[in-house]
């Protein structure tokens, strides 16, 4: 028999998991939107519109744009989650690619403020697509094995930075279109045949890891990046993205369990909508749980880092001790409510 649940999940869309898994999971979900040609989109991990069906139009020129989480999307589930009395996590897309998680701290403090004796929480992941949706596999397990909910922050806050990954992308086309090069570069890198490789930094940003020419030479370093990188986790799982590039995506999954060092298991999964949008068809990306990204830092950035980490924690604690202040008021309110009735 399962182990009951001692606090409840909400992910959101842009983990890029199936959705068959995602279902399996019985967590909320909160999902993002996307405007396409025809009209808005609600990000349901491909069930209203294929992985496929979406990158065919991008191919033909579509041109699709993504927007923060609705709030009335957000506000629904946490209503919810205050409703059912069960203490709730929100595990977020990165704040540094979206405002959905400013957002959602915004209406998380109106409510707890409204229902002082509920526990919820949101925590930015600081990762995103693919990275994201490992994480969020690993904290079911990790909720499924007992987790309370201040637990799981604990284990969120930590846990994310063991998270590895890598990106590749067909050509620079939609890094000049996001702004991020300029055109010139992106005509330069065409005529050469450069094909970016990026990654994320510890609070949640895309940056440049190299360039390779040709695609086969940038799978070669994905593998290599992996190889390099795999270290000791007991934490076996490796998931490996693409945006319908599903022959190179199956290539790489073939070889990441020839070259590992351990027995893994090799999880295939497409980038959904939202990432896709910014992305375009032909992303491959793999992710794992591997080194402390944070080793990576040199000594002055480690302890600047650490000092940000522990403002950080501070402030989430102090807002968790907020919280919990008010529901010990709420609480000693309904004690004094319930002897002044047996007075009576």
């Amino acid at each position: 028999m399962p182990r009951k649940r001692k606090c409840n999940l909400i992910i959101d869309s842009c983990c890029d998991l199936p959705a068959d898994l995602v279902a399996s999971y019985k967590v909320g979900l909160v999902r993002f939107t996307y405007l396409m040609e025809d009209g808005e989109y609600l990000d349901d991990l491909g069930l209203s519109l294929s992985h496929h069906e979406f990158y065919e139009r991008m191919r033909k020129g579509a041109k699709p744009t993504t927007t923060q989480v609705p709030v009335a999307e957000l506000t629904t589930l946490f209503a919810e989650a205050v409703a059912s009395g069960t203490p709730t996590v929100f595990l977020s897309f990165t704040a540094e690619l979206s405002g959905s998680h400013d957002t959602a701290c915004i209406i998380a403090d109106v409510m707890l403020k409204e229902n002082p004796e509920a526990e919820l929480y949101v925590v930015d992941t600081k990762l995103p697509s693919i990275a994201e949706g490992l994480f969020v596999m690993e904290a079911v397990r990790q909720l499924d094995a007992g987790l309370n909910a201040r637990e799981m922050v604990k284990w969120a806050e930590e846990a994310r930075y063991y998270v590895n990954g890598i990106f590749t992308l067909p050509d620079l086309e939609s890094l000049r279109r996001g702004g991020r090069i300029p055109d010139m570069a992106a005509m330069a890198g065409a005529k050469l045949d450069i094909k970016p490789l990026l990654s994320y930094d510890l609070d949640g940003r895309l940056v440049f890891k190299s360039v390779a020419r040709g695609r086969k030479k940038a799978i070669k370093q994905l593998l290599q990046f992996y190889t390099e990188r795999q270290g000791e986790s007991d934490n076996n799982i490796v998931l490996i993205g693409s945006s319908d590039a599903i022959k190179e995506q199956k290539a790489i999954a073939e070889t990441v369990l020839k070259v590992s060092e351990r027995p893994v298991s090799v999880w295939q999964t497409q980038v959904g909508a939202v990432i896709g949008s910014h992305v375009g068809p032909g992303m491959l990306a793999i992710v794992f749980w591997g080194k402390d990204r944070r080793e990576d830092l040199s000594l002055t950035d480690r302890i600047a880092k650490r000092v940000s980490s522990a403002s950080e924690s501070e402030e989430a604690e102090k807002r968790r001790k907020e919280a919990e202040n008010r529901r010990e008021e709420a609480e000693n309110r309904r004690e004094e409510a319930e002897n002044g009735r047996e007075h009576v």
